[in-house]
């Protein structure tokens, strides 16, 4: 189903239709509209000699530099030579067709001045599998990502690389093959497919969305383990929380128990201790402050995904042009720190039942390490200095992005988001979150094996699902290939799709 792009309706979910699933796009008719209203302004401003920055100007340090009429028509093709100045490897595809996806959104307004041949280019770059080669380093997310929307606006000229049917071509042979029309740069037009952090926002949307379902996968580890742990079910309880107020916790509790729905644990017949430790009766406390974390971020990146990031802006009904910083990754940055500090708290937490299921002193009775010949076989005890290794990873990563501005442009740029470097590393943490908790899965998994009573329905379905993927761990053997193994099934969000068919959807 084709998604359209209007300024104003463009959500996580929409995003990663188009970026991960290459749902196609199109511009709504009332957006180029808008566009079109806009540019006839701009060239009416340009005719009468209006200053408007990066237009008639330089740009940064230059912006009091004035252009001449020959320097304007130029200034656009240098502006991207120049700023297309990233490091690195290329950026994953899906990250680099979410960032145009949302500079569409960004232009649909009518606010930015560009002609309406460089966004309808985008949609079609977009549609026919055209992605710009992108170095993943070099923004320092204000003014907006200038390095790496740069290099994507080189294949505006013709100019660059993309990736096209598998394979890294020219920008103008991609733009061949695809047949789509190479429409030049003209006054404005390059400075508005750049000035905005479009690229650490669409990362961070997909962060968002991989975000929610691990916290998801989280709780029905949390309950495995609970289980296995023989758990005391009472601080399961929602009245508990709602009596506190956090929606977030609320909401894992509810998830918590429905998982647990159907074991002999929630009968009262077996023996559970009067308290657990925190690691598992805060459980929806933890991952419910996650979850909080983690919508207040969503919410923060949606508006992000909606507004006028840009710099000049023009308002057409007002004949106004005005200059700002609404490029400034701040508002995306500083939330999708605390996204990615709460993902790496909620995996402390993970480990701590991991120890728990593997310390014989703590197991309630499980075998040592969970080892079928403890002393002859170690069991899952590797397991958890990979999970420690991976966390401590975590808690450097974790370290805010959003507080670390270096000064740029001759302190013209005296204050920058650091936003690029937020959401990179927040890709990190998450990769090591899901190799973190899928050995928490694999040793819950292991620890059910070995009690002999029912379990509830969602762990059953988790355990069945884990089952598919890595054995009993009967014998010790190299344990690499399951940790792997489990980090992949994490990773695709299938225990939580096959847990949902069973026992309905989590919230």
């Amino acid at each position: 189903m084709t998604i359209t792009l209007n300024g104003s309706e463009l959500t996580v979910e929409k995003l990663v239709a188009i970026a991960r699933f290459n749902e196609k796009v199109e511009l709504a008719p009332e957006a180029l509209e808008r566009i079109k209203i806009c540019r006839a302004m701009l060239e009416e401003k340009l005719a009468n000699k209006e200053v408007m920055y990066g237009t008639n100007t330089g740009i940064g340090e230059f912006s009091e530099t004035m252009l001449n009429d020959e320097q304007v028509k130029e200034f656009q093709k240098y502006l991207i030579y120049n700023h297309a100045a990233g490091i690195g490897d290329p950026a994953p595809i899906e990250h680099v067709r979410a960032a145009l996806a949302g500079r569409i959104n960004v232009h649909a307004h009518g606010n930015s001045g560009c002609r309406p041949e460089i966004t309808l280019t985008l949609v079609e770059m977009l549609n026919k599998g055209i992605t710009p080669v992108v170095c993943q380093k070099g923004s320092v997310g204000a003014s907006g990502d200038l390095a790496p929307m740069a290099q994507a606006a080189l294949l505006l000229m013709g100019e660059g690389e993309a990736f096209y049917n598998g394979e890294q071509l020219s920008g103008l042979e991609a733009m061949r093959r695809a047949g789509i029309p190479i429409p030049g740069l003209q006054a404005r037009d390059g400075l508005a497919t750049i000035n905005g952090s479009n690229l650490l926002t669409a990362m961070s949307a997909l962060h968002i969305y991989d975000m929610e379902r691990f916290l998801k996968q989280a709780e029905i580890a949390a309950a495995m383990s609970i289980e296995a742990l023989l758990g005391n079910m009472k601080p399961y309880n929602s009245k508990l929380h709602e009596l506190r107020g956090f929606k977030g916790a609320i909401t894992s509790a509810k998830n918590i128990a429905k998982l647990v729905e159907g074991s002999d644990l929630t009968t009262g017949k077996m023996k559970t201790k009067v308290q657990d430790a925190y690691s598992m009766r805060s459980s929806p406390q933890v991952i419910g402050t996650a979850r909080d974390a983690v919508a207040y971020a969503r919410s923060q990146v949606e508006i992000e995904l909606n507004g006028v990031g840009d710099n000049p802006i023009f308002i057409p009904e007002d004949k106004l042009t005005l200059t700002g910083a609404n490029f400034q990754g701040s508002p995306v940055a500083l939330p999708m720190d605390m996204a990615g500090i709460a993902i790496t708290m909620v995996c402390v937490l993970s480990e701590r039942r991991l120890n728990r299921l593997t310390n014989p002193a703590l197991s309630q009775g499980l075998p040592d390490f969970l080892a079928h010949q403890p002393g002859f076989y170690s069991g899952l005890m590797l397991s958890q200095y990979t999970a420690d290794h991976l966390i401590v990873e975590q808690r450097i990563l974790s370290t805010p992005a959003s507080i670390q501005s270096i000064p740029a442009a001759a302190d013209q740029e005296d204050f920058v988001s650091m936003g690029m470097n937020t959401a990179l590393k927040n890709g990190q943490i998450l990769d090591n979150a899901f190799g973190i908790l899928g050995i928490e899965f694999m040793a819950a998994a292991q620890a059910l094996d070995f009690r002999e009573f029912t379990p509830g329905k969602g762990s059953l379905k988790a355990r069945e699902v884990i089952r598919r993927h890595v054995d009993h761990l009967e014998v010790d053997r190299p344990l690499y290939n399951d940790h792997n193994k489990m980090k992949a099934l994490v990773k695709s969000g299938e225990i939580l799709e096959e847990v949902e068919k069973t026992i309905g959807s989590l919230g």
